[in-house]
Parts: C-alpha cells; structure tokens; sequence
C-alpha cells in the first residue's frame, strides 16, 4: 500500500473563444493548498495483446469516450506494432478499476491499445491498416498478412499493466483525476472538466454537455469548447449555486467533490438542475445580452459565478419584469467587482468568491 499526495491548484482557463477570450485568474499560492492523502492499492499485470484486444471488444476494458481521438499517425502505430512483434520493450498502461462494474477504465495507453485493436480488425481510420516504415518483412502487411509465427508473437507479447484503485478516501474517485492529471503531460495538457468528464461521467456529466449547447448559453458564451470549458463554468453555476456555504478552495477540488456527489442524479434533480440553468441564462441573454459575463474584453469565469449565481437567487421569488432595473443593478454589480477587485486577483480565496455572490445576490434581489 503507498501513499499518494496530491496538491491541486486552481483550473487556468485558457483564451478558446471565437471573439475575445476567458479569463480565470488566480494566485500561485493556489497550487499549495489542499494537500491530500490517498491509501491506493495497486498492482502490475502481464497481459497478451490477444487477451487485451479481446477485452477491449467486449468492453471489460475501455477507453472514456472524452478522451482524445487516435493521434498517431499510420507510421508511429506500425512502428508500435513491429516491436511487439519482434519483441521490444514497450511502456506500459496505466487502468483504474471500477468498484461497481469492475471494469478497467484506460487512465493512460489508449494509443497503444487502439493501435492494437485497430490492426486486429484491419482498419485504421477508415481505410486498411498495413504496416508502414517498418522492416522489409513486414512492410505493407496487414494483421492477416503476418506469418503464423508473426501473429504469435505478436498475440502473446505480454504488455504490462498497473491496475490501481482507490481504498481511502472511501466513496470518491479523487485519486483518479490526480493520476489522470499527472500523467498526461504531453504537448496538450488535459483541462480540469477533460479530465472530469471521464472520471465523474454519468447523468450529471451528460446534462452539462447537453446544457453547453443551449442556445442562450451559446449566445453568452460563443461556439462551445472542444476542452469543455464552457461546461465547467456550468458546473462552477451549479456548484456555487447550491454548495456555496461547503466552498473551500482550492476551486478544482470543491468542483470534483460536488461533480462526484451528483454523479448518478435521479431524473426529478436533473429535471430541477436544467430549469434552474435555463430560466437563468434565458434572463441573463434576453436583457444584459452577450456581454453580461464579460467587464472587459473578455469572459470572466469570476464574474460569470456572481452573476449566473445572482440572478438565479432572484429568479427563487418570480420572473423579472423590469429590464431597466436589472441592467442598472448589473452595471453596478460590474462597478462594485471592479473597486474590490473581486475578479482580477486572489480570485478563488473563500473570502472573494462569497463577497462576490454576496454582492450580485444584493444587487439583483431588489429588481422586481
């Protein structure tokens, strides 16, 4: 048994929008704080590649549907394939077990993997997958193509696995978005919400997905972001709105834990949850219009938690009627933000992101 320590830091919303950017900003301290201590049990697994293809069809093993597409190109996954046939070390894969389905969710090595599932069935993206700039022997040979020795080496290359899971804290699946978190560190990190929609997927996960192509919303926000983005700012509305009394930074953590607690919400609290979202940017688009979560140039995601937040409490009593109010109270709302410089610096301490609510909440309640 080891011990794992993680110390998470607030998400960087990077600039994604067809006009403009998002702007997240955050103190470095943000990175010390948080410090948790995992209990996980691991252990490493020999698998044939057979074995491992097999699963894979049947789905005891799989690759999160958030994950990015096959990147390899046909010459990196022959190469790939050539060492496991002539028998040369490769990495291993990293795959976390499931406690309720035991299955094995792919944490690291879907390249591998579906570079050997691919051979297997002979595509490649479409087309027929031969092998390319690998030896003479086995240059432009498809699976069926291999000699009988060929396959076997191949079918019984043992690709090493570390299978782990999580024994403390009980009930969470914390440690798998840290693992996920440090091991892809390639040229295109993953985005925090990437990273949760794999990790925490279920109904909570696809009603986000489905609220980011709302219409308002989209009309607020702009084309919707291929690193999710947009669906944590829904998130970060939804876990403001209803746990704002639990916030304690850092702001990834406080988002994992209420994406993992409403992970398999009933259809009555989905239902509940997509109201909420829709009256609330409905009003926002239809009165403060595009510019409503942006006090410069660009979107703010600490000013999109004040107003989402505000003007949802407000909704709790009835419908907005005067329009001139609210775009007064807003205004002063972006005004109050801006003296205390709520939304530019030390944006994630409890401190600021309760006095911004607490602002947007006392502005916008007496609009009637």
């Amino acid at each position: 048994m080891k011990q794992y320590e993680q110390r998470d830091g607030d998400p960087v919303m990077e600039d994604g929008l067809p006009e403009g950017g998002i702007e997240d900003p955050q103190e470095e301290d943000d990175e010390l704080e948080g410090i948790v201590r995992y209990s996980i049990s691991f252990y490493g697994a020999d698998m044939p590649v057979d074995g491992l293809v097999d699963r894979l069809n049947r789905k005891d093993i799989f690759i999160p549907s958030f994950q990015r597409k096959f990147v390899w190109s046909q010459a990196q996954a022959s190469r790939f394939i050539e060492s496991l046939i002539i028998d040369l070390p490769v990495p291993g894969i990293f795959m976390f077990k499931e406690p309720d389905s035991r299955k094995l969710m792919v944490v690291d090595g879907q390249q591998r993997l579906r570079t050997l599932q691919c051979f297997h069935d002979g595509l490649l993206r479409g087309r027929e997958f031969r092998l390319v700039g690998v030896s003479k022997d086995l240059q432009g040979k498809t699976y069926k193509d291999l000699t009988y020795e060929e396959q076997r080496n191949l079918n019984d290359y043992m690709l090493h696995a570390t299978i782990f899971r999580q024994d403390e804290p009980n009930g969470d699946r914390s440690s798998v978005y840290s693992v996920f978190e440090r091991l892809n560190t390639g040229g295109a990190p993953l985005q925090p919400q990437e990273i949760r929609a794999c990790v925490y997927r279920g109904k909570f996960n696809d009603l986000l997905s489905e609220l980011s192509g709302n219409p308002d919303w989209k009309r607020i926000y702009g084309s919707s972001s291929e690193r999710k983005k947009d669906e944590e700012i829904i998130l970060r509305f939804f876990a403001l709105y209803h746990a704002q009394e639990k916030y304690e930074r850092p702001m990834k953590q406080f988002l994992n834990d209420f994406m993992e607690h409403h992970r398999k919400m009933n259809s009555k609290l989905r239902g509940q949850f997509r109201s909420r979202f829709e009256s609330t940017i409905a009003a926002i688009a239809e009165v403060l219009g595009p510019e409503a979560l942006r006090p410069e140039r660009n979107l703010n995601v600490s000013v999109a938690d004040a107003v989402l937040v505000g003007v949802a409490h407000r909704l709790e009593s009835g419908p907005i009627h005067d329009r001139d109010a609210l775009r007064a109270a807003h205004d002063r709302l972006l005004e109050g933000l801006r003296k205390e410089e709520l939304y530019s610096i030390g944006t994630t301490s409890k401190e600021r992101v309760n006095r911004r609510i607490e602002l947007a909440r006392a502005e916008y309640e007496a609009v009637e």
